[in-house]
């Protein structure tokens, strides 16, 4: 099978330069990876986000980028990007009219409205991720500009597309409640690289205090620094470790570390830390390059979260991968991931004696931490293999390619 995968965000060769834990496109470059390992031929078009890039450029075997000059060399923030849909679109159009891929499968609601653009006159069937939805995040008090326009192209999207990924059993009921028909959807969950991400491998330092981790993403200009970490959660966090003595809070995540003191976020967090005094007990790591976050993972006791909202549950899919179990507010992709006391413990959103009082409970018990550590790399290694997600996604693929009678409804 030729298959297409739409990168609009940006490219697999570019070093993110945002704060995400799991940047996008590399993401896209991971999958498109697997598919050739089954046997097919991916081509990955993504916008050229950095200068130097080539017009093309062969990954792996069977796996090519083209990069598409689609705005600035340069990466930029979801809202500008729908700025730059139209000449990426054009490019698709112009490029699939002369090689006409099997399956085309989009990243990203703005990928999916330039896909649709380029497949009006071809008989292209189009898969498609959000990976968020403006919704969702509408709903749940995300920083940044009202995403109204956003929401009203992702149902339009969803609806046109030949079928949809939701990511997660939120997401189907959320796609289910814009008009989606249920047979569109299949619930693919965010897949880990489980030869990187282990209980085996290096470990951060400790200093001998029980660590909760928490891997947070901010930055850019989407709202105050006030607004941001209370979007996800980090003040309660803070309330949480002011519960639980002799324990510390590393927050990873942010601007690079030389920047931190002069960071609004930080400085926020570090304020609300000395108002609950725990501020001793407060670390921030900074940026985190990839190839360094298992470490910090295995590193940790228990990896927590207090996010209104978490869309996908890559991060703790992440950490339960290197057999640290999960604390977190029963939300979104955390509410599929984490099996309530087997992998890790789940707790009613904004509740921080709750969740406190259960984070006591599993550092006073190292024997059950321990079989929750186990419990959580097994389940991550059976259920969010990047092999396993490909070949979800791929059975996908297939239906859409037999006649639409054909298509069976997907399970939520």
């Amino acid at each position: 099978m030729r298959i297409a995968l739409v990168a609009h965000h940006g490219s697999p060769l570019t070093q993110a330069t945002g704060q995400e834990s799991f940047p996008q496109a590399a993401g896209v470059a991971t999958h498109a990876q697997a598919l050739a390992r089954l046997g097919h031929r991916v081509t990955i078009y993504a916008r050229r986000d950095a200068r130097g890039l080539p017009g093309s450029a062969i990954i792996s075997p069977k796996v090519t980028v083209e990069h598409v000059p689609a705005g600035p060399p340069a990466p930029l923030a979801s809202g500008e990007l729908a700025e730059h849909v139209a000449p990426f679109s054009d490019y698709l159009a112009q490029r699939w009219h002369r090689n006409q891929p099997d399956v085309a499968h989009a990243y990203f609601w703005t990928s999916g409205l330039a896909a649709l653009a380029a497949t009006r006159d071809l008989d292209i069937p189009l898969v498609q991720t959000f990976g968020t939805l403006g919704v969702a995040q509408q709903r749940h008090g995300s920083p940044g500009p009202a995403p109204d326009g956003r929401i009203r192209l992702e149902a339009y999207i969803a609806r046109s597309a030949r079928a949809v990924l939701a990511g997660t059993s939120t997401e189907a009921a959320e796609l289910a409640r814009m008009g989606v028909p249920r047979a569109a959807v299949t619930v693919v969950p965010c897949g880990v690289d489980t030869d990187e991400f282990t209980p085996e491998g290096p470990v951060a330092k400790r200093n001998g205090r029980f660590r909760l981790l928490a891997v947070a993403a901010w930055g850019g200009a989407a709202g105050s620094g006030l607004a941001q970490f209370r979007h996800q959660g980090l003040d309660i966090l803070v309330r949480v470790l002011a519960r639980v003595p002799g324990a510390e809070l590393v927050i990873a995540g942010g601007p690079a570390r030389a920047q931190l003191g002069k960071d609004e976020v930080c400085q926020s967090l570090i304020a609300e830390a000395e108002r609950f005094g725990v501020a001793d007990r407060v670390t921030f790591t900074g940026k985190v390059a990839a190839g360094s976050l298992p470490a910090l993972l295995r590193s940790a006791d228990l990896l927590v979260s207090a996010a209104p909202d978490d869309p996908s549950g890559a991060v703790a899919i992440a950490s339960m991968a290197c057999g640290t179990p999960v604390a977190a507010s029963a939300v979104g992709g955390l509410r599929d991931a984490v099996l309530d006391g087997t992998t890790g413990v789940l707790v009613p959103p904004d509740r921080p004696d709750v969740l406190a009082r259960r984070v006591r409970l599993l550092l006073a018990s190292p024997l059950r931490l321990e079989a929750f550590g186990i419990a959580a790399a097994d389940r991550a290694t059976a259920r969010y293999s990047r092999d396993r997600i490909s070949r979800e996604t791929l059975a996908v693929y297939e239906r859409c390619l037999q006649p639409a009678t054909s298509l069976v409804h997907a399970t939520f």
